[in-house]
């Protein structure tokens, strides 16, 4: 279990966040007040950003973001999962109020971006030159990246490119994007849930893990819209099951349903980024993930991730000499999980205070030996 660490003074507290201001930013004010203790969810509460808008990022794409918290805290950018998802209002609450300034956007094609499902000139490279153009448009020197999932990914691969414009890095329930996470995904993780396997091959009519896929990504992308709707569906009551260690039936979902395209506009970029492996051509999202040895690191891996295996974690780790690794005992894959909720929480206001993670898991950290 990990616990919020106790809060220094508030004077030594503004020192150590003035301090790690000049790091990401030219000039910028304290914060002003304590933070507030997170709920009882582990979230802190419920925000409103203080600015939102696009910013077009060419080849006819255009980006949602938002900022959130103190414009003179921390800077920090959360990068969602999928690939396809985006963010939530929820994805806020990671981010003490008073000590971060936070920035989440949604992909290229992804969420409130535009155009929604937008496949041409979408792929991870793309993705990574975003980043530093929104970093550039807000005048960020540097900045916290925080992901989860295919965002950890991400930010792996972004500070593998871009290590100077990094402070660090909060990764959570890493997916690497390596030919065996999706054997994984598509075919080894049906042994711990039998029948709801059987759910998925049984719509796709395959069990070999690259057809099965092959076939998803044939099916979301199908021009008549109740199969390419039948095949998101299945998918995601699969990734349900893994995220749930139970069985889940597909839910039924109308064609005209508002939610309908959405879903499949989720499933058909998750699917066009898989079936070509994440666009790092078999060799994963940590490849040259050496760059980022000398940053400060902090990994969040909850032990029953069903979807992106543990054995993942510990492979950055060995690594990444600088990284922390922490492992989220009972917790799976969804970050609100009131463990993983606490442990993302704690993970961000300890680096907010202290600009690393020297201290950061004492008790339940494996630290690799230099």
């Amino acid at each position: 279990m990990i616990f919020m660490k106790t809060m220094a003074p508030l004077s030594a507290r503004r020192g150590e966040v003035q301090a790690n201001i000049r790091i990401g930013l030219a000039s910028a004010p304290m914060p002003s007040a304590e933070p507030s203790a997170p709920p009882p969810s582990q979230l802190h509460a419920p925000a409103e950003p203080y600015a939102s808008t696009r910013l077009d990022v060419g080849d006819g794409h255009s980006l949602y973001f938002e900022q959130c918290g103190n414009p003179g805290g921390v800077p920090m950018v959360y990068l969602h999962g999928g690939p396809g998802s985006g963010c939530s209002p929820r994805h806020r609450q990671f981010f003490d109020p008073t000590l971060c300034r936070a920035v989440l956007f949604d992909q290229r094609g992804c969420g409130r971006s535009s155009p929604l499902g937008e496949l041409r000139y979408n792929h991870t490279d793309a993705l990574l030159q975003d980043m530093e153009t929104l970093r550039d448009h807000l005048g960020i020197a540097r900045w916290l990246v925080v992901g989860g999932s295919w965002g950890a990914g991400l930010a792996l691969a972004y500070a593998s490119r871009h290590p100077g414009a990094c402070l660090g890095l909060v990764l959570r329930g890493t997916f690497l994007g390596r030919p065996a996470d999706l054997q994984w995904f598509f075919d080894g993780a049906g042994s711990l849930l039998p029948d709801a396997w059987q759910h998925l091959t049984d719509q796709v009519g395959c069990t070999r893990w690259d057809e099965v896929l092959q076939r998803l990504h044939a099916g979301v992308n199908h021009a008549e819209q109740s199969i390419a709707l039948g095949s998101a569906l299945a998918w995601e009551a699969w990734e349900h099951s893994l995220s749930a260690h139970t069985s889940i039936t597909p839910r039924a979902l109308s064609a005209n349903d508002p939610q309908a395209m959405s879903l499949l506009r989720k499933y058909q970029i998750q699917s066009h980024y898989l079936s070509h492996q994440c666009f790092r051509h078999g060799r994963g999202l940590l490849a040259s993930g050496l760059d980022t040895a000398h940053l400060p690191t902090a990994l969040l891996h909850g032990r029953l991730d069903w979807i992106c295996r543990p054995e993942a974690a510990w492979h950055i780790h060995q690594q990444l000499p600088a990284s922390r690794l922490q492992w989220v005992e009972g917790c799976g894959h969804n970050p609100f999980e009131p463990g993983n909720a606490a442990a993302l929480v704690a993970t961000i206001t300890h680096f907010a205070n202290h600009g690393n993670f020297a201290h950061w898991g004492a008790a339940n950290s494996v630290e690799r030996p230099l």
